[in-house]
């Protein structure tokens, strides 16, 4: 089954090449580390959107997505598609690759 999220799913505008969206929560240290890297990478490509969402305030749509855990980590295509999931904190070089893959 395909996931496809909207501006309106995220409360934010979709990046023109690929969007990454972390879920995240706000006692969690390895969130704050994830959100270190996903924000490197995303500077240094462009048309690259970056949404970090607290799960306890977007219970609903972290239920819709099967969200058990933070960080996770999704990587959507232009048009929304999620292409690429992860739990826990990735590195630079593995989000630079999910957004190489999702951004085409």
């Amino acid at each position: 089954m395909s996931v496809e999220l909207t501006a309106a799913d995220l409360g934010a505008p979709l990046g023109a090449r690929a969007t990454v969206v972390e879920f995240s929560s706000a006692f969690c240290a390895p969130c704050r580390a994830t959100r270190l890297v996903v924000e490197r990478a995303v500077a240094t490509t462009q048309d690259v959107a970056f949404v970090d969402l607290d799960v306890a305030r977007h219970l609903e749509l972290g239920e819709r997505l099967g969200i058990d855990s933070t960080p996770t980590v999704l990587v959507l295509d232009a048009t929304g598609a999620v292409r690429r999931r992860a739990t826990g904190t990735p590195t630079l070089a593995q989000v630079r690759a999910a957004i190489a893959v999702a951004g085409g």
